[in-house]
């Protein structure tokens, strides 16, 4: 019987792929490679079901007689194994990001007198349009709170974005660019303390309520959200935070090795900050993992050391104590304007017997490449206040605008989206 090799994502399984086994079906043994999480996400979104689920559902399709692993967006590496005499797909991949990977199909045929037979596209089907309805629906706290860690199993590095209230955590959803062939888009949603504090017009000193912005971005958002929790306060508070944010689905906290006041770690030695002990902090850790109810919400250590010029040296050996208490990843942070310390850190990190993943700020050395930081190590880059930084320029300017012209005009026709936009901006406003 002759071999016919169908490639597919099946996150969002609808008509257009039965059609396609139906057709498939007719030419011979169907064998489908689903693709893995890790391919899917080397060029868009995480899926919605796991590689796992996704293979049982494709193998209890009727015609379908073995499912294999996919494990890149490249079909050839399955179709050498295989040898199909057939690749059935639909005709949507002539023009756009898969017209490179459908030639390397047809190349690859050629090796072995193989044919690809394209099928009609499905009508009435928009792959985006589904994307969205789901989107609306949103996500429940579990789902999404073990996002990150499946991100972190199958890319090598995510970025996450700062956002303040629900609109610039929208942004943070919806933002897509095309580049090389791939969509990219952030990973997830960092809420940090600095931007929470500014847009309330609060000091950044552990001084504000978090529940109500956390509550906003939760419902606006699907994508995994990291928590700035500044200290994590006394241990016995502790806990009690990490509980609270399991139930909402927030997918970790990072706490800092300080304590006392809090001040903003940018402002370094020029303001009295104190470390708290590698015993003390350790034991924090401890204690908050010993609370938690699942095994996916993650805490991450943040060392101070470098900031407070306590040394590499420091870094390193907090660095290995926080990972022996239990700490799911580290973030380094740094204040100085290269990345040099940054790059120091995670060459000795690289060495480290037992590693977790590696979180960086690059917010005052700003000019690291992301590639950069990759090939270093991280696992994940965050931008961590630069919505409310570019938001504030622009609300400034249409103000003096208002003022400047005494009239609204030139600040609506410079600065401002239009009234239609900003009324069907959010779901459900028309």
């Amino acid at each position: 019987m002759k071999k016919v090799y169908v490639g597919m994502s099946a996150d969002l399984i609808h008509h257009g792929h039965l059609n396609i086994i139906n057709q498939a079906k007719q030419y011979g043994e169907v064998i489908v490679g689903v693709l893995t999480d890790k391919a899917i996400a080397s060029y868009k979104r995480l899926p919605a079901l796991t590689y796992h689920q996704r293979k049982f559902i494709i193998e209890h399709i009727k015609g379908v007689s073995k499912v294999l692993p996919q494990e890149t967006l490249d079909y050839v590496p399955n179709l050498r194994k295989i040898k199909p005499d057939y690749v059935i797909h639909g005709n949507d991949w002539k023009t756009g990001v898969q017209r490179e990977t459908r030639q390397r199909v047809i190349n690859a045929l050629k090796e072995w007198g193989g044919k690809l037979i394209e099928i009609p596209y499905t009508p009435g089907i928009s792959s985006t349009q589904l994307h969205k309805e789901l989107h609306d629906i949103g996500t429940t706290p579990e789902i999404r709170m073990r996002k990150l860690r499946r991100l972190l199993e199958v890319k090598d590095m995510v970025r996450f974005m700062e956002a303040h209230n629900g609109i610039s955590s929208l942004i943070v959803e919806s933002t897509k660019v095309l580049k090389d062939n791939n969509t990219k888009e952030f990973d997830g949603v960092w809420i940090s303390s600095l931007t929470d504090s500014t847009a309330k017009g609060k000091p950044d000193i552990e001084l504000v309520e978090r529940m109500d912005t956390l509550n906003h971005i939760v419902e606006a958002t699907t994508k995994p959200i990291i928590v700035d929790g500044d200290t994590g306060g006394i241990p016995e508070h502790f806990v009690f935070t990490v509980k609270t944010l399991e139930r909402l689905g927030i997918s970790a906290i990072i706490i800092e090795d300080k304590i006392g006041l809090k001040k903003n770690s940018l402002f370094g030695t020029e303001v009295d900050q104190k470390q708290d002990s590698i015993k003390s902090f350790a034991y924090k850790i401890s204690e908050g993992k010993k609370s938690q109810v699942t095994e996916d919400f993650m805490i991450i250590a943040r060392i101070e050391s470098l900031i407070l010029k306590a040394g590499m040296k420091d870094a390193l050996k907090r660095a290995q104590a926080y990972i022996a208490a239990g700490a799911d990843g580290l973030m380094i942070h740094s204040k100085e304007k290269e990345p040099k310390e940054i790059l120091e850190f995670c060459r000795h990190f690289s060495k480290f017997k037992k590693k977790v993943p590696l979180v960086v700020v690059p917010s005052t050395y700003s000019q690291i490449y992301e590639e950069e930081l990759r090939k270093a190590g991280v696992n994940v880059v965050i931008y961590a206040n630069h919505l409310l930084r570019s938001a504030y320029p622009a609300m400034l300017k249409a103000a003096e605008s208002i003022l400047m012209n005494e009239r609204a005009y030139e600040a609506s026709q410079e600065y401002c989206m239009s009234i239609k936009d900003i009324l069907t901006l959010i779901p459900g406003g028309k």
